[in-house]
């Protein structure tokens, strides 16, 4: 099924074939392969800060992939400060683009919640509270009555507190997509689509030939973009990364009353014990959830002509996370499902991107794994594009640097650890904790002594090690 049969707003894809009709350039500083949120974003940075002659390469249309079925839900809390702080700056950085661009990126800052359902999740929202204010980012704590006050879907019985952030909301994922990809246009950056890579090579000088259909480009960097194609594009250079798409459902209702007599768009909100995300869309709900029991999606590589086409949803694998929405937002229990989207989006090992230059490889740069594009594309591509260009990103990006994963880290463990992850999306993790799946990649000549003799092992960097007590 094709969004061609689709009228929603949130399925809405847009087509400009201007990029696909320009002479392509035989040279280029710089080379984009990939034409979702992420490699317009940093299309758009690098042009905007000085790389005249950075080109993107899409396949199919912008958007292909991933981008075109996204929720295009917004928020700012990420378990890592600094990862909040950039998904702040893109959240930001929609009113520039939009009006750089003339193209309408759909943004509705409706405020959102993280509801505590008990008193652990409300601790837990306390120490993120604290993180982001440290990073200038503005939140506060509001009781489940002021929740239900400005959202009436909400059962306030079931909640402890809620922390409300005044940036979140939603968006539109394909307007936004070629916000950036026209605002790159102002700046002096060109995309092609329909204008599939088809081999990588790196020459005996240092630069890259970038091979596609209508000619080939020699080009100084190259960035990994690739979204649903990342594995396949590292590997036409030799990289073998551990990413992997993974299914991901999210429901859309029929007209609500309540929501459509509101006369405001309502908030948005997450209930982490309910494994919940919801926004108002249209007159009714959209409802996402990640599934207990992650469902790996093409784990022997993604087809090349998937585009824009949705998987066959299973409504048995998210059906008890469903009855607690209906419990906590009880008008969606008698509201009709208008559409089950069922569609991939990539995973990387800990859920965060994996960005920066790939160890051992000249002017070879990844921006995959973004899961959450819309809330971090921003961001991710404002820190390639410093990276790139300055020699260092201007924050602490350790939990995105592609280097944190070494040659220990196989597409195989990749789709071990993304598929734990997809399933830990919404559990409380803790500092320092080493999750079970994936283990033994590395071990040390003492290993068996030391477990022999009680032992408790952690991992750093896939090896194993002794902790101290």
């Amino acid at each position: 099924m094709t969004n061609d049969t689709m009228a929603q707003s949130t399925l809405n894809i847009q087509r400009d074939d201007t990029g696909g009709k320009k002479s392509l350039p035989k040279h280029a500083k710089c080379v984009v392969i990939g034409g979702g949120v992420v490699g317009c974003s940093v299309l758009f940075h690098l042009a905007k800060f000085g790389w005249k002659e950075t080109i993107l390469l899409e396949r199919n249309e912008l958007t292909s992939g991933s981008s075109w079925h996204a929720a295009g839900q917004i928020h700012t809390i990420s378990s890592d400060p600094n990862i909040s702080r950039l998904q702040s700056y893109t959240i930001n950085l929609y009113k520039e683009i939009e009006e750089l661009s003339g193209q309408s990126v759909g943004l509705n800052l409706t405020g959102g919640f993280y509801l505590a359902s008990n008193k652990t999740w409300y601790d837990y929202l306390k120490r993120e509270r604290s993180k982001a204010r440290y990073m200038g980012l503005d939140q506060e704590f509001i009781s489940p009555e002021e929740v239900a006050q400005r959202h009436p879907l909400i059962d306030p019985r079931h909640y402890h507190a809620a922390l409300w952030d005044d940036q979140d909301g939603d968006l539109d994922p394909s307007g936004t997509t070629y916000a950036f990809a026209k605002a790159a246009r102002h700046y002096g950056g060109q995309y092609f689509t329909h204008t599939p890579v088809t081999e990588t090579k790196m020459r005996s000088d240092g630069q890259w030939e970038v091979v596609t259909d209508k000619g080939t480009i020699i080009a100084e960097h190259i960035v990994n973009c690739g979204g649903l194609w990342a594995r396949e594009v590292g590997q036409m250079a030799g990289l073998n990364l551990p990413v992997q798409p993974m299914e991901h459902h999210y429901l859309l209702t029929e007209r609500i009353d309540e929501v459509a007599e509101a006369g405001h768009r309502l908030p948005c909100g997450f209930d982490y014990e309910a494994n919940l995300y919801f926004r108002q869309e249209r007159d009714g709900m959209l409802l996402g959830t990640y599934e207990p029991k992650g469902t790996p999606w093409k784990v022997e590589g993604t087809p090349w002509d998937f585009g824009h086409e949705l998987l066959q949803p299973d409504l048995e694998r998210i059906a008890d996370r469903l009855e607690l929405g209906f419990e906590r937002i009880p008008a969606l229990a008698n509201a009709g499902i208008r559409q089950s989207i069922n569609g991939p989006f990539t995973f990387g090992p800990d859920g965060n991107p994996m960005i920066g230059p790939v160890p051992g490889m000249h002017n070879y740069w990844c921006a995959v794994g973004v899961m959450a594009g819309f809330c971090q594309g921003g961001g991710v591509g404002l820190t390639l594009a410093e990276w790139m260009i300055d020699g260092e990103p201007s924050i602490d990006v350790w939990a995105m640097d592609v280097a944190r994963f070494g040659t220990w880290a196989s597409p195989d463990w990749g789709t071990v650890k993304s598929t734990e992850n997809y399933e830990r999306r919404f559990v409380m993790t803790f500092p320092n904790e080493t999750l079970p799946k994936g283990r033994m990649q590395q071990t040390t000549a003492l290993y068996d002594r030391l477990a022999a003799n009680g032992a408790r092992m952690g991992q750093a960097f896939g090896l194993e090690h002794a902790l101290r007590n």
